[in-house]
This record gives C-alpha cells, sequence and structure tokens, in this order.
C-alpha cells in the first residue's frame, strides 16, 4: 500500500493483519517498538530472577518463578511476531551485543533485596501495563492487539503483587525505611522508562500510524494518576504534587538528573541535566547490562560450543 492508502485504511477503523495492509515506514516503526517490547520482557527474567533471591519464604520465590515464566511468554509473543515479520529472532537474541538490546535502562541496575523486587512489580510492571493497555487499546496491528489480551491480565497480577507487598511492608516500622529507599530510586527511574519528552521525541509514525494511542509524556501522566496516590495511600513518599487546575502530576525535584549506578542515587543537588546526557547513559547501558544478556545467551553459546 502506499502511504495514503495505509492511512485512509486505518483511519477507517480496519486492522493491519500483515505486511500486505503496510508499506516499509509502517513496518519499521511497528519493528521498532516490538523490539524494545519484546527485549524488555525478555531482560526482566534475569532481573527479577537475582531478585527473588531475597525472598522471604519458598512460597514468596515461587510466585516470582510465575511472573518471571509469564514475562518470558510475553517476550515469546513479540518475537514471534517479528520472525512472522522476517526478522531472523535467533540472531537478535543470542547474536546481539548486550548493549545493542533496546530494554530500558531500569533494567540494567540490579534489584538485590526484596524490597526492590517488589517495587518493581508495582512500579516497572505498572508502567508495562500502561504502555501494553495503550497499545491494546489503540494499535492498528491486528494480530499485536489480539495476542495483548493474555499478557493484559498476566501485568495485572504482576502489578497487584508489588502493590500487596509494598502495602505489608509499609506497615511495618522495621520495614518501611527500606522500602521507602527502594522507590525513591526507582521512581524516578521508571518516569525515564516512558523516553524522551514529547517535545523532543523522533519517532513520530508510532502515533501517525497508529502503533500506539498516547505520546510519551501521556503516558508518563498516566503512570503517575495511579502510581502516586497508591504510594500516598500507603505513606511512600514521592517527589510528585497533584497540580489542581490541571490535573496532571508536577515532578518536584531536578528531573532528569544524574544517576549513581553504584549508590542507587539521584544526584539532585546537581540540579537538572539534558535529555542528551540521559541518552548518553542509555546508550552506555546500566553496570548489570551485560550479566543479564550474557545468562540468557549462556545457553545457545554452550550448545554452540559443543556442536562444534
Amino acid at each position: 500500500m502506499d502511504d495514503a492508502e495505509l492511512l485512509e485504511r486505518i483511519a477507517s477503523g480496519k486492522l493491519v493483519e500483515g505486511p500486505e495492509h503496510a508499506n516499509e515506514q509502517y513496518l519499521e516503526g511497528l519493528k521498532r517498538t516490538l523490539i524494545v517490547s519484546a527485549d524488555t520482557e525478555l531482560i526482566s527474567a534475569p532481573s527479577y530472577l537475582r531478585a527473588a533471591r531475597s525472598a522471604p519464604r519458598m512460597q514468596n520465590y515461587i510466585s516470582v518463578m510465575g511472573i518471571i515464566q509469564d514475562e518470558l511468554g510475553h517476550a515469546h509473543i513479540a518475537y514471534r511476531m517479528l520472525r512472522d515479520l522476517g526478522v531472523d529472532t535467533d540472531a537478535l537474541i543470542y547474536e546481539r551485543e548486550p548493549r545493542e538490546f533496546r530494554h530500558p535502562y531500569a533494567f540494567d541496575v540490579p534489584l538485590d533485596s526484596w524490597y526492590e523486587m517488589v517495587v518493581a512489580n508495582a512500579f516497572y510492571d505498572r508502567a508495562g501495563f500502561v504502555l501494553l493497555t495503550d497499545i491494546f487499546e489503540h494499535t492498528s496491528y491486528g494480530p499485536w492487539k489480539r495476542a495483548l489480551v493474555k499478557v493484559d491480565r498476566e501485568e495485572t497480577f504482576h502489578l497487584r503483587h508489588g502493590e500487596r507487598w509494598m502495602t505489608t511492608l509499609a506497615a511495618d516500622p522495621d520495614h518501611k525505611p527500606k522500602l521507602q529507599e527502594a522507590a525513591d530510586w526507582m521512581f524516578l527511574m521508571t518516569l525515564e522508562w516512558f523516553g524522551l519528552p514529547d517535545s523532543l521525541k523522533r519517532h513520530m509514525d508510532q502515533l501517525g500510524y497508529g502503533l500506539k494511542g498516547l505520546s510519551n509524556d501521556e503516558l508518563r501522566q498516566t503512570w503517575l494518576r495511579t502510581a502516586a496516590p497508591f504510594c500516598d495511600s500507603i505513606g511512600i513518599e514521592t517527589p510528585v504534587h497533584r497540580d489542581e487546575d490541571t490535573g496532571e502530576y508536577v515532578i518536584d525535584c531536578p528531573f532528569p538528573c544524574e544517576f549513581d549506578e553504584e549508590q542507587k542515587r539521584w544526584l539532585l543537588e546537581d540540579g537538572p541535566i539534558e535529555w542528551d546526557q540521559v541518552i548518553a547513559r542509555w546508550k552506555r547501558r546500566g553496570p548489570a547490562n551485560v550479566e543479564f544478556v550474557r545468562a540468557l545467551q549462556a545457553g545457545r553459546r554452550e550448545q554452540n560450543g559443543l556442536a562444534a
């Protein structure tokens, strides 16, 4: 299809069911979006596995194993759609260098405690839920819309797991300070998750072709509308407030700003930085990037070594 035909099809409410209903620009935007989604689901597995070792009881460890199994299933769905679009997904998963993966920087910062594990469920999985719900409701790509029915329900479970545990830990004075410490760095990390502000957004084809419905800033606000009130309800402090006139949330601290990876602390005292500096950090990847990607690739590398 040429561009005018494709846009007319999308505007009429018809779904794109395959390459025969699209053009090259649509397909490239779709592949780019699917790769980010697939990589994010995949990398969450070694990240959550590391944190699960801190589970207080065996049944809690098993709950996280169930979440990991879900995330790997979600990754498989996205990679399968990429394969149907002609992408060599074996090469994508097993031959790329760790820094070439497209997941959010947040998953390159290791989760080292049960507090961070449950905050990840409540914050990171909430971000995933927001992003995928938007795609489910608005995407023009039919195969993805149908696949997300299952994914949406499972992400809800992950989010509720985090909320229940945060509520329990926040009610205990012995545990609340450590929970607050985890939330302090992970809240702003999740705000970064949604990418560049709309004024700097580079790939507008996602909205133009109906691959998703909301812009980065709109998605950030959608996340804040549930994350901030939840934290308020359990007494966890966040660096935002709701503007009564606009109804939108305002960030009360320098954002974006530098992040100390070793201390897991935002250098708020140094003031805000430019988004170009944030992009440079994202491209460098975080401290656990190589560890997590190599863990995912280890089986294939071992298999190839044995075959040789």
